[in-house]
């Protein structure tokens, strides 16, 4: 229903008091204002009540959908701003990070294998992640850093489009990857040299980066599909974090649907309940 329609047609609500009255727009944008909500945020949250509501509703019911938004979207807020130290704390190792990229492809549609060691031609590889949907094969090299300012030179797609070569090679001879087709990556959670991006699309190599490809780097994925590492929970400590990636637990997704792995963990009741409501915050 659009605001339009809400003005040619009254709506009534239920107050507390058990009062009816009509619905006022107005009355719902000044207690966001009083929230602190920034403009677009307020219009977006008037437009989904607007399309929402119906005549009989209580006001209790309004405020709290209303509400639920405008908390949902101050998360989102903050996680986009601490999302590139989030990355940075999956370290000291880059497994986590060849892990939270496994993740994405699954997300995409692919299994996933992450450490693999395969024959090649000439000599073995360990590929950090390899992702198949049917007759499509991803072989992907992960470049992980602890310094956001560390730009991958061109050395690096230069040799790891050697390794996927020689690997595309040996299994275009086996039976079992006929009519595959094979493509090789190279991600980073830090940015590419000028001449590494233009190597890799002049060599058909696909690179992904924090912000590479523009709209489509590495910080777009994680927000479209919602793979924010755990490294951005608040109400975990340090050390926590680190036994859960230990674990191979590294996004918050892998957390809600495994949360058994938590009893390991000795919580007292409140901050647990703190914890699970911030991880359905993020993961909904």
């Amino acid at each position: 229903m659009s605001s339009s329609d809400i003005n040619n047609k009254i709506i009534l609500v239920k107050k507390a008091s058990g009062e009816v009255e009509p619905f006022s727009v107005d009355k719902l944008k000044l207690s966001l204002q009083n929230a602190g909500a920034r403009e677009a945020t307020i219009q977006h949250i008037i437009s989904d009540i607007e399309n929402w509501i119906i005549s009989g509703i209580t006001t209790k019911k309004i405020y709290r959908r209303a509400f639920s938004l405008l908390r949902r979207e101050k998360t989102l807020s903050s996680l986009r701003y601490r999302l590139k130290q989030a990355i940075l704390e999956l370290g000291p190792t880059g497994y986590p990070f060849e892990v939270l990229i496994g993740e994405l492809f699954k997300q995409k549609g692919y299994s996933v294998e992450v450490g693999v060691v395969v024959d090649g031609r000439c000599i073995t590889h360990e590929m950090d992640v390899i992702a198949t949907n049917g007759r499509d094969q991803q072989l992907v090299e992960c470049k992980y850093h602890k310094d956001q300012g560390t730009q991958v030179s061109v050395q690096v797609p230069l040799y790891v489009r050697s390794r996927v070569d020689d690997i595309i090679y040996h299994r275009q001879t086996m039976s079992e990857y006929k009519g595959f087709k094979f493509d090789g990556w190279v991600v980073t959670n830090t940015r590419f040299s000028f001449d590494s991006t233009n190597y890799g699309e002049c060599a058909g190599l696909n690179l992904l980066a924090w912000d590479y490809p523009v709209g489509h780097g590495l910080k777009e994925q994680i927000e479209k599909y919602n793979l924010y590492p755990i490294t951005v929970l608040q109400n975990l400590t340090k050390d926590e974090k680190q036994k859960l990636l230990n674990k191979g637990v590294v996004t918050c997704l892998q957390l809600s649907a495994n949360s058994d792995v938590l009893n390991d963990f000795d919580f007292v009741k409140n901050r647990f309940n703190l914890l699970m409501a911030e991880l359905a915050d993020v993961c909904n």
